[in-house]
């Protein structure tokens, strides 16, 4: 999915956040003033369509390369055999 659209995220954009923050899953602040974007889209050079690239407006900014990606959770299947 790289590439497509830049990919709106739910964290906050603080500078100096992921220097405090553990390595793995890093959680960002809990409030700011602008959100971070994730992973380039189609008009950007190929380095720039990484999920580690990020860039970081506030939530009301607009424009036809930047969407955000819809997640949906499946259950594992029981084991069982369907009754019909």
């Amino acid at each position: 999915m790289h590439g497509n659209v830049w990919e709106w995220c739910q964290d906050w954009f603080n500078s100096d956040s992921y220097g405090r923050s553990p390595l793995n899953d890093p959680t960002g602040p809990s409030t700011g003033l602008t959100r971070i974007m994730r992973g380039g889209a189609w008009g950007e050079a190929a380095a720039g369509c990484r999920s580690a690239v990020r860039l970081h407006e506030e939530p009301v900014f607009r424009h036809p390369i930047l969407g955000f990606r819809v997640v949906r959770e499946v259950s594992p299947r029981s084991g069982r055999a369907s009754s019909r």
